[in-house]
């Protein structure tokens, strides 16, 4: 079960992290940073056993507000409502009927919410999975989904690698934004990746480590021209592309859907969007200071649905459609999932659709390997054309 992680384990990952700025010669990539930061055996932040998943807590705010005590880090749909599941899973059901395929796959199944959620919605619709089959590289994490998923344990299996070939129904809730992305930087009017390396620590007697942006001069361009000589930052998302690819190689039949938040190229990369879109989340707070406090809290960056969906056909997969997540909960039967259930859940439920909360930035891309379909999530709403 999760546990408080402390500043002893960020204290651990930071000298890691200098020790590898030092094997690499003094200067890693923003990239390789977040792959240590998240991904490091017993230390990053989705290795270490620290809570990160949930609503906050009761009593973790103090009355003016601030945060008093450390509890879970962010919450998903997932954790929101479980009519968000219940929804997903009329479009899974269709896609496992389509493809003629038995198996669902999850990547990141965060607390097992949402594989619970999808298999007992699968059960209830007459459309029962043979297996469930979880991706996830955290152990902290797998066992809080077995507690989670106690009652389907007989169909439920965990994974830490892809087999040579697969079929069935892939689902990806938040996922490809803890992938790690490259930021490139326009500097006085030169390009730049930038990186990170090791500076002096705050207690220089005691030799602490501390760590310092650095840009190196790059041959690197983001896929689109920015107009304008104004400084401007943003990423390059190769390893949530590759992924993309290597899902689509080794997937014979079957049908993908990824939810994440984000956008269309022309949005991603525009004149105005100068800052970037690397985000962190501690304590139900966000910050866009990744060099602090390593482990201890999430990094994010928004999702390039265009690369996504560029990725997807170079390896043979169709597109099915490209949507709001509105649209696509809505398209799924979220409304007529609402009208019965109690009021809570109809409150949470809205936080799903609505414009101003996860309805408009979270977007949904299905693709299939195989015969297309006129997937349910996409009938009313794909935008497709603005990929």
């Amino acid at each position: 079960m999760p546990t408080e992680v402390g500043s002893d384990v960020s204290a651990q990952l930071l000298a890691h992290i200098a020790h590898e700025i030092e094997r690499a010669g003094g200067w890693i990539g923003f990239d390789r940073y977040m792959e240590l930061t998240l991904y490091t055996p017993g230390l990053g932040y989705y290795a270490n056993g620290s809570t990160k998943f949930g609503a906050l807590p009761q009593g973790l705010r103090s009355a003016d507000g601030t945060v008093t005590g450390r509890g879970s880090d962010f919450v998903t749909a997932p954790e929101l409502t479980p009519l968000f599941g219940y929804a997903l899973a009329h479009q899974v059901a269709q896609a496992l009927q389509r493809t003629q395929t038995c198996e669902v796959w999850e990547f990141g199944a965060g607390t097992g919410a949402l594989a619970l959620q999808l298999l007992d919605a699968l059960a209830a619709l007459g459309q029962p999975v043979e297996r469930y089959t979880i991706v996830d590289l955290s152990g902290s994490l797998r066992e809080r989904q077995r507690h989670t998923l106690h009652a389907h344990l007989d169909r439920v299996q965990w994974v830490d690698a892809l087999p040579a070939a697969m079929q069935g129904v892939v689902v990806g809730n938040e996922l490809l934004d803890a992938m790690p992305v490259q930021l490139l930087a326009r500097v006085g009017g030169h390009w730049f990746e930038r990186g990170v390396r090791n500076g002096k620590g705050a207690d220089a007697a005691a030799g602490a480590p501390a760590l310092v942006w650095d840009d190196r001069a790059t041959d690197l361009r983001l896929p689109l021209d920015v107009d304008g000589e104004h400084d401007y930052l943003s990423e390059l998302h190769h390893p949530g592309e590759a992924f993309v690819r290597t899902l689509g190689a080794q997937l014979t039949r079957g049908a993908i859907f990824l939810l994440d938040y984000g956008f269309p190229e022309a949005e991603y990369y525009h004149v105005q969007r100068h800052m970037g879109t690397v985000m962190c989340h501690q304590a139900h707070r966000a910050d866009t200071d990744p060099l602090a406090q390593p482990g201890l809290k999430d990094i994010t960056a928004h999702v390039d649905f265009t690369g996504v969906a560029v990725a997807a056909q170079a390896c043979g997969l169709e597109l099915l459609g490209y949507t709001s997540q509105a649209h696509f909960l809505i398209n799924c039967g979220l409304v007529e999932l609402m009208q019965d259930a109690p009021l809570a859940q109809r409150s949470a439920a809205q936080r799903l659709i609505l414009e101003h909360e996860m309805g408009e930035l979270f977007k949904v891309i299905g693709l299939v390997k195989g015969a297309p379909f006129d997937a349910l999530g996409f009938v009313r709403g794909d935008r497709t054309h603005r990929l």
